[in-house]
């Protein structure tokens, strides 16, 4: 793997600088990880990123496997791809010793979350919850990595019920649509945890497969077909989920190999996983009514309405709302709060947004509103709560066309490619200098 070199590397975007509120793991030691995945959920690019993630797990200590669904995914979609790192064990192990094995990979996971939580964003516990407790409360100086590709119920739902392994954690979280999918955990962590130390990547995460050019597409498809396809089981399986590379998730991992490399974890440098800046305030905003075409909320913040409850309301009625027109989840589910009906909603995009109420009381049903998201204003002014909180660099720099902080991944493209590829080598061709 090639090595990063901080020293006189420029420094784009705001001008942040490190931190050093990350502790790194003690010097010579491998990170913890563990992942929680919507794999077979509702985006078929986390069948990628496992894939990955088996082939560099000679290089971490990977602790838990934690299945965190919106929609189908399950832990057999974890097993799925266990089954192809069986296949492919032997040729692995002949290049690392330190690579799992299948039947430890099998005991460390665990199914998460599987129905939708309600609005104070825990619930009870689940497997996949006490597995981050567990390992977070284990004996060992060294600060468990947790790398979130789908929902962050789980992890809302750990720190929930053990507070005391806030400080044992590092959190990298894709958010984007997944914060859309669980907006009511992430609002609890956000509101309960500000000293959690956590990356939340809403759109940086997209330069692992974008570079700004024409060719992305070309490009994504020969290298799954020069480099991984027919590379093993695990290639082949990669090479049969989508038409080319995707792996929005992985930067979680890439992020955590820079920081073994460099042994610094901190998110305001530059790294394979993304360089982000120290979050900002007013990301949440609350209409007391529905939204119309001329609010303004931020996208991938947070947005609340609280609105009067219609007479003959009763606790046998429902009320959701669909924005642009969804056929299928995630809806903004209404709940009663302070003589208010109450809907959360985290937007996607930026851009306008229109929805209709859909509701068991007359005086709801049908009714109409939209805003407007827009990319933040204060994000160049660190927030003096959420002290370990990071996030997408806004600056015009470091963006890929609409997609802020993407360059800043996209930018090593060609480091961490090459170094997939010859993980993937290892998949297909024993080491012939190990007997």
């Amino acid at each position: 793997m090639a090595d990063l070199h901080h020293d006189g590397m420029t420094h784009h975007g705001s001008g942040h600088h490190g931190t050093g509120q990350w502790p790194a793991s003690p010097a010579g030691t491998r990170p913890r990880v563990v992942v929680s995945t919507d794999i077979g959920g509702t985006d078929p690019d986390d069948f990628q990123s496992m894939v990955h993630l088996l082939v560099e797990s000679d290089r971490i200590d990977l602790e838990g496997l934690i299945s965190s669904p919106y929609g189908d995914g399950r832990v057999d979609d974890i097993h799925a791809v266990i089954d192809c790192y069986t296949q492919d064990w032997p040729n692995l192990r002949s290049w690392s010793q330190d690579y799992p094995s299948p039947d430890h990979l099998r005991s460390i996971v665990a199914q998460g979350v599987v129905d939708a939580i309600t609005p104070a964003g825990v619930a009870d516990p689940t497997p996949g919850s006490q597995l981050i407790v567990d390992r977070a409360r284990a004996d060992d100086p060294r600060p468990l990595d947790v790398l979130v590709w789908g929902g962050i119920d789980d992890v809302a739902q750990a720190v929930h019920d053990a507070d005391d392994i806030v400080e044992r954690i590092r959190v990298h979280y894709i958010g984007g649509p997944n914060k859309m999918w669980c907006v009511d955990a992430y609002h609890y962590l956000e509101r309960n945890h500000p000293d959690l130390r956590i990356i939340e990547s809403n759109s940086t995460y997209r330069g692992f497969w974008l570079t700004g050019g024409p060719d992305d597409r070309q490009l994504n498809t020969d290298f799954v077909a020069e480099h991984v396809d027919g590379h093993g089981a695990l290639g082949s399986f990669f090479a049969r989920q989508l038409q080319g590379l995707k792996m929005g998730d992985t930067p979680t991992v890439t992020w955590v190999l820079h920081g073994l490399m460099t042994g610094r974890f901190d998110p305001t440098l530059p790294s394979w996983g993304g360089q982000y800046v120290p979050m900002w305030d007013g990301r949440l905003t609350v209409l007391d009514r529905f939204g119309t075409a001329d609010d303004i909320v931020e996208a991938h913040g947070v947005v609340e309405f609280r609105v009067p409850v219609p007479d003959g309301y009763g606790s046998d009625d429902r009320a959701r709302i669909v924005v642009n027109g969804r056929t299928q989840g995630p809806f903004a589910q209404g709940w009663l709060e302070d003589d208010r009906l109450c809907f959360r909603w985290s937007p996607r995009d930026p851009g306008r947004a229109s929805f209709v109420v859909q509701s068991t009381h007359t005086d709801l049903d049908g009714r109409e509103g939209g805003f407007l998201a827009v990319r933040p204003e204060r994000w160049r002014v660190p927030s003096t709560r959420l002290v370990n909180w990071f996030g997408d660099d806004h600056s015009e720099a470091n963006a890929l066309g609409e997609f802020p902080g993407a360059r800043t991944i996209s930018r090593w493209r060609d480091e961490f490619l090459a170094d997939f590829a010859q993980r993937m080598d290892r998949c297909l061709t024993p080491n012939a200098e190990r007997p």
